[in-house]
């Protein structure tokens, strides 16, 4: 074997090495992120298909808005920065509702509420991380002096009582979707390589279904017969 030889060998080794090295990092890291996204993502887009909120937003008016301090006072907050943690100021609203979409409100207001006095939350989960929650921000819009103003809101058809300000089905749904399938794919791909190249019974299992063609030089005319 020609030292030229010997030095690509120990090149594809090194490369080798070097990307076993890149597949288990890869490997590991998904499977702490998939572990990461349950509670944040999962769990609350399950809960969002499961609860099915309308689609079309609906009229909503606030009737009342609490602004309270200390964990006793808030048992539920409308607004929380931070899901993993208690609240220990709240802002805490309260909404009448009616089925009416809100584009028909702009022409005529509803005749009726559908559900009186209930909680209001910023989205599904009821909490979020800034920039895209700002709890002071929500209380301003929705809260204090805009009590009789409609807006729009979405409801839960499974759990009518539940209210929120934003919704999206398809942005629920891409984010299950991504988050369930971005993790394992790469997982899923990284562990499947590492097996190819380091179980040896994987590759034997892969090359028993590569079928044996004859060469163009064996013999067809020998008939044991």
């Amino acid at each position: 074997m020609s030292s030229k030889q010997v030095n690509l060998i120990s090149l594809a080794e090194t490369a080798k090495f070097y990307a076993s090295l890149c597949l288990g990092t890869v490997a590991f890291i998904s499977v702490f992120a998939f572990l990461f996204l349950i509670p944040f993502v999962v769990d609350p887009a399950i809960n969002s298909i499961l609860a099915d909120y309308e689609s079309e937003p609906v009229t909503c008016v606030a009737t009342e808005h609490v602004y309270t301090e200390g964990l006793r006072n808030c048992s539920w907050a409308s607004c929380r920065e931070g899901c993993t943690r208690e609240a220990t100021r709240c802002h805490q609203i309260l909404v009448n509702y009616s089925r009416l979409p809100f584009r028909e409100s702009r022409i005529s207001p509803p005749s009726h509420w559908d559900v009186t006095d209930t909680r209001f939350l910023i989205n599904a989960e009821g909490c979020g991380y800034p920039p895209s929650v700002n709890c002071s921000e929500f209380a301003r819009q929705y809260g204090y002096r805009t009590a009789g103003t409609l807006f729009p809101c979405y409801y839960s058809r499974s759990y009518p009582e539940i209210v929120v300000a934003r919704y999206s089905w398809d942005d629920t749904l891409r984010h299950l979707v991504l988050s369930i399938a971005i993790p394992n794919l790469l997982f899923a791909a990284s562990v499947g390589v590492l097996s190819y190249w380091y179980c040896p019974g994987c590759g034997r299992a892969c090359h028993k279904y590569v079928h044996h063609f004859p060469e163009e030089d064996e013999d067809y005319d020998d008939d044991p017969y």
